[in-house]
């Protein structure tokens, strides 16, 4: 396989592989690759351990790399999910939240790895686009959840 120009390159304490089986299966578009085993001991494992793993999310080029706990994954970075309606916002959320991850606030969960996910329903994206008087209700409305509730921000869109 061809390595691509852009890679998004997300570092895992031990859990690389196991996350990017996690991502492969919740999200269509999305497949395992390659999977890269230490050729030696290195700090933060041993020779045979997995140290990459290659995968694409939604059809987005990523590797993962076990590098230890050092660094740490932060808001700073997160994968915008656009959700068509409530039925796609919930399975993304459901399926991050109930597996081991949490929620934050307005439609931001963390996965149990600690990468952060934004699962925004399209509705919520038109309504900023749009601006005015429109954002403002979206947005104010959106302030107060945590999943994000499709019919409301709908409501709000309206008046």
């Amino acid at each position: 396989m061809k390595t691509p120009k852009n890679t998004i390159c997300l570092m895992f304490d031990k859990g690389a592989e196991e996350a990017a089986r996690f991502y492969t299966k919740t999200f269509p578009d999305s497949s395992v690759g390659a999977v890269h085993l230490a050729p030696d001991d290195y700090p933060m494992g041993k020779a045979g351990d997995v140290l990459t793993v290659e995968f694409t999310v939604l059809g987005i080029p990523c590797v993962g790399v076990n590098g230890g706990s050092y660094f740490k994954h932060s808001e700073a970075f997160s994968f915008q999910i656009a959700t068509d309606d409530q039925q796609e916002t919930d399975k993304y959320w459901d399926a991050i939240v109930k597996n081991g991850g949490q929620e934050s606030q307005c439609g931001w969960c963390k996965d149990k790895w600690g990468l952060s996910w934004q699962i925004t329903p399209r509705t919520l994206t038109e309504a900023m686009v749009k601006g005015g008087d429109e954002a403002k209700r979206a947005f104010k409305a959106m302030m107060t959840m945590k999943k994000i509730d499709v019919a409301a921000i709908d409501a709000a869109r309206r008046g």
